[in-house]
């Protein structure tokens, strides 16, 4: 599935949890089939803002959202229902969590829901579903296998094979490795950069080393708002705002 030129933009977004105002004017266009990183001390919005972009954030109570999101040019919000949306939009998040149920499961769950039923079919997209998360070699024989019995870091992945399989433009993740040992987060940093020549990654991470190294752009958040957007380089070695310069150089956050 070519996602070119599909792209994911907030305008004028606002986002309250209740009387706290946690996103406050974002405007963004996230580019195509790059890593994107956000970063920015805790609490700053960098997560509120990734899951309202799968419309995530529906299911907190008393949360409100003025503004729009466009994917492609359609509003999220408005003109696209949900579970399109997040078939268009995966999700990865800070711990594994895999289904309680086989290897293979996992990854045909949601082939399944969208309507996927030939077996054939299903374990076309299983194999090379794991093999785009680089683990088919560590489990194709074991696909019968729970989940729960694989590594942190092989949970992970899966969880990755399983967002890929309904074939989404996007994926979101939430800190992927901050539950993870080193190498194993070298493999999801590896991954990664595999999986942007097909899809559009947009990352949290508080590893400031982990967005230097495999992002193209960093949008640094920090009380709600976007500080600053720019190609990662440039806001690592020479950053337009102070704020951004004093994250960066670890004199707060």
């Amino acid at each position: 599935m070519s996602n070119d030129g599909i792209k994911l933009e907030a305008h004028d977004l606002n986002l309250w949890y209740g009387e706290n105002h946690a996103l406050k004017g974002i405007n963004i266009s996230l580019p195509d089939k790059m890593i994107t990183a956000l970063i920015g001390p805790s609490g700053c919005g960098k997560s509120t803002f990734l899951r309202s972009l799968n419309r995530m954030n529906d299911l907190v109570e008393g949360c409100r959202i003025e503004g729009v999101i466009t994917l492609g040019g359609t509003d999220i919000y408005k003109d696209m229902d949900v579970s399109i949306l997040r078939k268009r939009v995966g999700m990865v998040f800070q711990k594994p969590n895999p289904f309680p149920m086989s290897i293979y499961d996992n990854i045909a769950y949601g082939p399944r829901i969208h309507g996927i039923k030939s077996r054939v079919r299903l374990d076309e997209i299983v194999e090379d579903s794991l093999k785009k998360a680089a683990l088919w070699e560590e489990c194709k024989d074991r696909l019968k296998k729970s989940a729960l019995g694989m590594s942190g870091g092989q949970q992970q992945r899966l969880c990755i094979a399983r967002a890929l399989a309904v074939e989404p433009d996007i994926l979101l993740m939430d800190e992927p490795t901050s539950a993870l040992d080193p190498i194993s987060t070298s493999r999801i940093e590896d991954l990664a950069v595999e999986l942007r020549k097909k899809y559009t990654i947009i990352m949290v991470t508080h590893n400031m080393q982990q967005a230097a190294r495999i992002s193209d752009k960093t949008a640094f958040f920090l009380m709600g708002e976007i500080v600053e957007f720019n190609e990662t380089d440039r806001v690592f070695s020479s950053p337009d705002d102070k704020r951004t310069e004093d994250y960066i150089s670890g004199r707060f956050g």
